[in-house]
């Protein structure tokens, strides 16, 4: 070893000779190092002390060599662990002066050698040359080489020996172990700075070892050896605990708020379990961990997922905490959600994981029970963030309630609890400013898709708590959310009101159901069509099949001269079928259900997902019905099955042929098809008592007509499975029963379209069918023909006879004629329906003679000469004959679809009479048939699209609609084009009396139009302004050849204030379809076509259509629709609360400055001098406009402020004339909206200055809403208080005087004013100035 000292000595030495300059650094060699190393763990104290001995004989002291050890740390990469590892050894050395070689600096580099040791490894680098502050390889004098320099240069082929002495992780840890130690002998109270970087260094560590290490056992072991030093670290003897533990939680606070991995689970380990243990035996340390929750609200990103792992970090921490101490911060997360935004949306996320992770939120297993319990605060904080001002916080509120709501149900205790604080229990008070049903309707129509879903998510949570207690306007509103432009909350509604059908089975919630999601069938997003189908096979028809075979009653149970009701033969059945199941049958028989229904058994039925079950199960139904009917002895001639139980039959009968009984199908025609019942045709619905005749049973027609037209559809459905023989009876039957033309309507079509399908199952093949269908199709016609001959012969001669009788004939033989001509216009118009029938199911049918007769029916009593010659009644069958008449159109367009020459001679004449008809039934036929023309003959009515639009504005609402849902199809398949009159004519319905045609027209625009058409609301827009004004001063208006009168019913003329909100409202959704670009070029073009026309005298500001149209333009370049918003994008994106990353940023950040950019290029170039301009033309004819312009420049320029003087850089008198102006008048309008308010205050008897609303309102109350707006803007609030100050003293003054007004200043004598005896002259002088302002301020007023 003396060799090894002398070696040790001599190279320190030469190194402590060399400068440290810029070029070159004094560097320990890898030898001398190992030497060092191999000294100092040898542990022997006379070695050791013989080292520090012989120092000061080669001119180096203890804190020379620590220097050098620095350096190397710092400027040696390739060994600096080594040279770490000496210099830890020096200082745990036995007799070594530890005081003397530790100094702050040399503990920072070795800190930095430590960082280096984890970073990337240098074998993974390019080969470098030396350095060029490495000395170069010098000799001895004598020639030999320099043993001590042998390692100052780095070599290019030492990468290999680089990585391994770097990256031995055998050394790391062996630093570690010793630097645990070294805390043990040297206390860093004094060293702040160092403890501090120490703390620092190794809050870094586990990041940068986890992306080095892929062993798990060494980065385990690693973490473990950093938990020791940071636990050392946390000793009295480094300084004071508190100070050091938030040290410690500040460095370790990074790693727990990043993702998920081994350095962030170290960190939280550390805090939740090391520290949590000393903080039980230091105070310093716990208030530091009780306090680490606070920072990391603080710190946490505002980013979803980010801010999500936080959460949990912080609910990590909170959880180990004492409960006192949770309670505390509790009360600080409470606070929070009142703070600022970023702060609101963490603590709605940190109360909701606080509910569910805290235990016992409602004090339930407390002793002591109080209602205001920690849990109840914060439910009360959640459901008030549900009506937060920004949509982010609502829609998180939204989804963490419904989150808690779920969690919290699973309890009955927490449950009942729960009902109370949000009011949904019986007689439950309810704490929040609005109630829940109310909140949540509010937030189911809200502005944003984020917090519509999130609400449609909370109805569905809280469903389980409603027990049946549904609120119907709440149901209305989920049902409407089905509808949803975004496919996102259309899901959301159906799994909503879907979870609360599949809860409650009373009459509301199926109805609803049904109305809203089986309609969904039809949508363009395939999984919702998916999940609809579904939906209807598992809350419909399984729920139909499960009702299994109902015991009835045995025949004679109850006597006859019982008295039954209809609510005891009701409730009978539904004992026998529980779980609304003859609610639901009766539901998706409703006419607005029945169609969606229709498809989606036909859609189920070719997936061949219907069950023979179901069938069953509703011949089940039907049976057991008919039972309970006969067990009380009542008329089987007036029983009805339950409603819609036929018709679900006859619609899964299509695919369940084998599944439905030829016995069951063949014994209730006989039932239903008794001549006997005919004309009384009855339903099992009792009205008031029986008597012993039956006769107390009243019956409904419909019902049964129904009854037997589904019963037909169904036979004709299983006619195939049919035996022949049975087959040829039926159609026999059902033909004789069609030539009687007797029926009702309903009935006809259901006789025509069995009899077509019994004969294919008669025939041998489809040639012999369709013989047969002509057979008996001509001998159908043949006699229509004879009896409408003969009624328009009877109907002629009985004019002829009546014109001449003078004096009055016999009453009873006129009752009688009346009577036999009821039942032949009865029969004629049977007659005429079951030929358009025929000629719908067999096109090829000869109606040669028919047309002549329907000719004269609905052109009989025709003032048209020509007409005249022809031989037919001169008195209008319209008048006498009114459903002939009606029907008489019907079915000559059905023969005009079949024939083709026919619809092009007859189809002038359909267009005439939906013009001149008063019949809102004829009109709407009229349409309906157009509608199929256009399909079929689209060249022919092309030219009638414009007469056709004219319905839109028809005064019949189902006329109305009927027009707009048939012309919306036809263009969604283009039978029709967006040209011409249609689109300004259907902007109408955007603001219709109808509710229903108005969310039609909605969803058309909002939807299919902007997807179809994106540049159609662009292009017509100004076309569109004077259209609706009714304005003819614009070239593209001028040149309409439509009339006086169609302009005038497709527009909205007036200038007062209901015509214009109609109006606006159709602006507004035309800009909503529009993009940045087409935003700003449609505010250029409402610049240079309106309002430069205005000032060029283009058009006429005298006449008031042209003052709409100048005032339309103002309004809709002040709106805030027009403004680009640099995060506009699609209707779906503009809708979401979506968090984009920050390459999404940057360039909506970039998109928004370009935009703003071309925005304010806009303004300077065309807006401001076409402002001035028209400024000018409008006071000099002293316009009313005048306040409208002002209004909308000043909109115009409040974010402009500051370019003002660059806009009107060339004329700055006018600047600061438009400034003036300006301020002028928003201190006008100030003014008056203070009177008003001022005014609204005297009414309530109180004066007072505008309440401070706080940041976070949450505007549910109007008052608040009232003192936000007011309270926003700084001239308001002070000219309120000027004006409720001004009140005040008037009312003081009134009161002093009993009364009487105070008169003016200059009527009273001046009082006598006393001396001021310790007073001084200028207090006097300053006492006059005072009265003399009141006394001009009091001049002016009067």
């Amino acid at each position: 070893m003396e060799e090894t000292i002398a070696r040790i000595l001599t190279e320190l030495e030469e190194i402590n000779q060399i400068p440290n300059t810029q070029n070159q650094t004094p560097l320990i060699s890898r030898s001398t190092l190992l030497d060092l190393h191999s000294l100092l763990s040898t542990n022997d104290p006379d070695l050791v002390s013989q080292l520090f001995d012989d120092l000061p004989s080669k001119s180096l002291s203890p804190s020379s060599l620590t220097n050098l050890l620095s350096f190397t740390m710092d400027s040696a990469p390739s060994y600096s662990l080594l040279a770490s590892k000496v210099y830890l050894s020096l200082l745990l050395s036995p007799n070594s002066p530890v005081f003397t070689l530790f100094t702050p600096i040399s503990f920072l580099s070795f800190l930095r050698s430590l960082r280096r040791a984890f970073k990337n490894c240098p074998s993974a680098q390019p080969e470098e040359s030396p350095p060029s502050h490495a000395p170069p390889n010098r000799k001895r004098k004598g020639g030999g080489r320099v043993r001590g320099a042998r390692g100052n240069v780095r070599g290019s082929g030492d990468c290999s020996e680089e990585a391994s002495d770097t990256f031995d992780m055998k050394q790391v840890f062996k630093v570690f172990e010793m630097l645990v130690s070294v805390l043990g002998l040297i206390h860093l109270d004094r060293f702040p700075d160092s403890l501090k970087s120490l703390v620092q260094t190794f809050g870094e560590i586990p990041l940068m070892a986890m992306e080095k290490l892929g062993n798990p056992s060494s980065f385990n072991r690693l973490m473990d050896l950093c938990s020791r030093v940071l636990s050392e670290v946390l000793r009295a003897e480094h300084g004071e605990l508190a100070n050091t533990a938030a040290e410690v939680l500040k460095a370790l606070s990074p790693l727990i708020l990043m993702v998920k991995s081994q350095a962030r689970s170290f960190a939280l380990g550390f805090v939740t379990k090391r520290m949590t243990e000393l903080g039980n035996e230091s105070d310093g340390v716990k208030k530091a961990v009780v306090n680490f929750p606070r920072y990391l609200a603080q710190k946490a990103p505002e980013k979803a997922e980010p801010r999500a792992l936080a959460v949990d970090s912080i609910m990590e921490v909170v959880k180990v905490m004492d409960f006192k101490d949770q309670i505390g911060y509790m009360d600080y997360v409470l606070k929070m959600t009142q703070g600022k935004a970023n702060l609101r949306l963490l603590g709605v996320d940190l109360i909701a994981m606080m509910i569910m992770s805290l235990r016992d939120p409602f004090g339930v297993d407390s002793d002591v029970k109080t209602r205001d319990y920690w849990g109840t605060k914060c439910l009360e904080a959640l459901i008030t963030r549900c009506s937060d001002l920004s949509a982010g916080i609502r829609a998180r509120a939204l989804s963490s309630l419904a989150q808690v709501v779920g969690f919290l149900s699973s309890d009955d205790r927490n449950k009942g609890i729960l009902k109370e604080v949000m009011g949904l229990s019986e007689g439950g008070e309810e704490r929040p400013q609005c109630g829940m049903n109310d909140l949540l309707k509010n937030r189911c129509m809200d502005d944003k898709a984020a917090v519509r879903k999130a609400a449609l998510l909370l109805v569905t949570k809280l469903i389980s708590l409603l027990d049946g207690c549904f609120d119907g306007i709440l149901l209305k509103t989920v049902g409407m959310a089905c509808s949803d432009p975004l496919v996102s909350i259309r899901k959301a509604a159906i799994s909503a009101l879907s979870e609360a059908f599949r809860t409650f089975s009373d009459e509301s919630v199926t109805t609803e159901w049904l109305h809203s999601v089986p309609r969904l069938i039809t949508d363009n997003e395939s999984s919702i069509q998916e999940e609809c189908e579904n939906l209807f096979l598992e809350l419909v028809l399984d729920r139909v099949s499960r009702a299994g075979p109902a015991c009835a009653p045995k025949k004679g149970s109850v006597s006859p001269e019982s008295y039954l009701t209809t609510k005891s033969l009701e409730g009978e059945l539904e004992l026998l079928f529980p779980g609304g199941i003859l609610i639901l049958l009766k539901g998706i028989c409703d006419g607005e259900v029945t169609p969606w229904v229709k498809k989606l058994c036909t859609s189920l039925g070719k997936k061949k997902r219907l069950k023979p079950k179901i069938a069953a199960a509703l011949q089940n139904i039907i049976k057991t019905s008919e039972s309970i009917w006969l067990s009380h002895s009542m008329p089987i001639e007036k029983w009805t099955a339950p409603a819609g139980a036929w018709f679900l039959l006859s619609e899964v009968s299509v695919y369940l042929s084998k599944a439905v009984e030829w016995e069951f199908l063949h014994h209730h025609w006989q039932l239903l098809d008794k001549p006997g019942s005919k004309g009384k045709l009855q339903s099992p619905l009792l009205q008031g008592n029986a008597n012993e005749d039956g006769e107390g049973v009243e019956s409904n027609s419909v019902a049964w007509a129904g009854d037997r037209v589904f019963l037909l559809q169904t036979i004709s459905n299983v006619s195939m499975e049919l035996p022949a023989e049975p087959a040829a009876d039926l159609a026999h039957n059902l033909l004789k029963r069609v030539e009687k033309f007797n029926m009702h309507s309903t009935e006809v079509n259901a006789h025509v379209k069995a009899l077509r399908t019994l004969c294919k199952v008669k025939s041998l093949n489809p040639e012999e069918a369709d013989q047969l269908v002509m057979r008996w199709g001509q001998q159908l016609l043949s006699k229509a023909h004879e009896i409408l001959e003969k009624y328009i012969s009877d109907d002629k001669e009985a004019n002829n006879n009546n014109s001449f009788f003078t004096p009055p004939r016999s009453g009873s033989r006129k009752g009688k004629q009346a009577a036999r001509a009821s039942r032949l216009l009865s029969k004629t118009v049977t007659a005429v329906y079951t030929v358009g029938s025929l000629v719908v199911v067999c096109p090829a049918a000869d109606v040669s003679s028919i047309v002549p007769l329907l000719y004269t029916v609905v052109t009989s009593g025709n003032s048209d000469p020509k007409l005249n010659k022809l031989p037919g009644p001169k008195v209008s069958l319209k008048q006498t004959a009114p459903s002939l008449y009606i029907q008489a159109w019907l079915t000559l367009g059905k023969i005009c679809l079949a024939d083709g020459k026919l619809a092009k001679s007859y189809i002038p004449l359909f267009v005439q009479e939906l013009e001149k008809s008063d019949c809102a039934a004829l009109r709407n036929n009229l349409v309906v048939m157009m509608a199929d023309f256009c399909v079929r003959y689209t060249a022919l009515v092309d030219c009638y699209i414009a007469k056709i639009t004219k319905c839109l504005r028809d005064p019949c609402e189902l006329v109305r609609r009927q027009t707009f849902i048939l012309l919306s199809r036809l263009l969604q398949r283009d039978y029709v084009k967006w040209r011409g009159v249609l689109f300004l004519r259907f902007l109408l319905c955007l603001v219709d009396d109808s509710e229903k045609i108005r969310q039609l027209a909605d969803f058309l625009f909002g939807n299919i139009l902007k997807a179809k058409a994106p540049l159609l609301a662009y292009n017509s827009f100004i076309e569109a302004i004077y259209v609706l004004n009714d304005c003819h001063a614009h070239n593209g208006h001028n040149d309409s050849k439509n009339s006086r009168t169609e302009s005038r019913l497709f527009s909205i003329r007036g200038n007062d204030e209901r015509s214009r909100t109609k109006r606006m409202r159709i602006y507004v959704c035309l800009l909503k379809q529009m993009a940045p670009e087409h935003l700003l070029a449609t505010f250029a073009k409402l610049c240079a076509e309106i309002l430069a026309a205005a000032s060029d005298g283009m058009l006429n500001i005298d006449d008031i259509t042209g003052q709409s149209v100048l005032q339309d333009a103002f309004q809709i370049l002040a709106c805030k629709e027009i403004r680009v918003s640099s995060h506009r994008g699609t209707a779906s994106d503009s809708a979401e609360v979506e968090e984009d990353g920050d390459s999404s940023a940057s360039a909506a950040a970039a998109k928004g400055r370009a935009i703003t950019q071309a925005v304010r290029k806009g303004l300077i170039q065309n807006t401001i001098p076409i402002f001035i301009e028209l400024k000018r033309l409008l006071e000099n004819n002293n316009s009313p406009l005048t306040g409208s312009l002002m209004e909308c420049l000043r909109v115009l320029l409040k974010d402009y402020k500051n370019e003002i003087d660059d806009m009107l850089v060339a004329d700055k008198q006018l600047q600061k004339e438009l400034i003036y102006d300006i301020q002028k008048y928003e201190s006008a309008k100030a003014r008056t909206t203070a009177a008003e308010a001022v005014a609204g205050m005297q009414n309530q008897g109180v004066y007072r200055s505008p309440p401070c609303v706080p940041k976070a309102a949450t505007g549910a109350d109007p008052e608040n809403k009232m003192n936000q707006k007011l309270s926003s803007d700084s001239k308001v609030a002070s000219a309120i208080a000027d004006a409720a100050a001004e009140a005040t003293a008037r009312s003081v003054l009134r009161e002093v005087n009993k009364g009487a007004m105070t008169p003016p200043l200059k009527a009273i004598n001046m009082p006598k004013l006393k001396s001021n005896q310790a007073g001084s002259s200028a207090k006097n002088d300053r006492s006059l100035d005072v009265l003399e302002s009141l006394r001009r301020r009091i001049d002016d007023e009067n």
